[in-house]
């Protein structure tokens, strides 16, 4: 991979953008290897939870403009839809990582403008400094936000604030972005505090965690009707499960559960 570092340690994938000089500006390549390293988490049965992060001030400034000027064609074929979900390339960026059955947790510092924002919200949580600004910075340049923001701030906020954020491109505040519901949470050291919540993930069935996930992002829209049968049927496989027996032994010997790999 081209600048986006991959290493899992302790069931841990902690995954980077790695261009700190430019404040992590993505090129195409990133977003091509982002989509590839969620496909690589999600085969990786050993994985329990993800990190996204960026190496040096910046989670992501967004797209970097100078480097995708020199590949017009290229700009032109990422934004032909090439997966199931209807994902094209920049799409994938963000929303691939709503596919991978682990909990993902974006770790977020200075700037998170544009592109960076919609990765950042392709995650189940975001945990920022209190001093990082965000921004749908698309507006600046006579654009929208096309990298899955329209899925994924609809989960998050109203549409009044999608809209205002989208059609003015202005900068906010962590703690604005708190109170808009566009973050989880705000730490001084957000990273030391995605390790914690893996480190409490990993003492839970890692089917129960993804069933749990997998539950909610095929359900969220949909209302009982729908949801019960996709709720229903997650059960069932997991009451057939080893993880869930292993859980339930434990539970009841009140001993801590030592878990097989996922098997979802």
């Amino acid at each position: 991979m081209r600048n986006i570092d991959y290493d899992v340690r302790d069931q841990v994938a902690h995954v980077r953008l790695n261009r700190p000089e430019k404040h992590n500006g993505l090129t195409f390549d990133m977003i091509d290897d982002l989509a590839r390293a969620a496909d690589r988490v999600a085969k990786d049965r050993g994985v329990r939870a993800v990190i996204l992060s960026g190496e040096g001030p910046s989670f992501c400034s967004g797209l970097d403009f100078a480097a995708a000027g020199k590949e017009r064609g290229r700009m032109m074929r990422n934004m032909v839809p090439k997966r199931s979900s209807a994902a094209n390339n920049f799409q994938a960026a963000g929303w691939a990582w709503r596919g991978v059955p682990v909990p993902v947790v974006a770790v977020i510092d200075g700037h998170c403008y544009g592109g960076g924002l919609q990765i950042a919200l392709g995650a189940d949580f975001r945990y920022s400094t209190p001093t990082a600004d965000y921004s749908i910075m698309e507006a600046k340049w006579g654009l929208i936000p096309d990298m899955s923001l329209s899925a994924s701030i609809a989960q998050l906020t109203t549409i009044d604030v999608a809209k205002r954020l989208s059609m003015t491109g202005e900068t906010f505040s962590a703690p604005q972005a708190l109170d808009w519901g566009l973050i989880s949470e705000v730490h001084d050291d957000p990273y030391a505090a995605a390790e914690a919540f893996a480190e409490l993930i990993k003492q839970r069935s890692p089917d129960a965690v993804g069933s749990s996930k997998i539950l909610f992002e095929n359900t969220w829209y949909n209302g009982s009707r729908l949801g019960f049968p996709v709720e229903q049927a997650l059960q069932l496989r997991l009451l057939r499960g080893k993880n869930s027996a292993i859980a339930r032994k434990a539970g009841l010997a009140k001993e801590s559960p030592q878990f097989i790999e996922r098997q979802i």
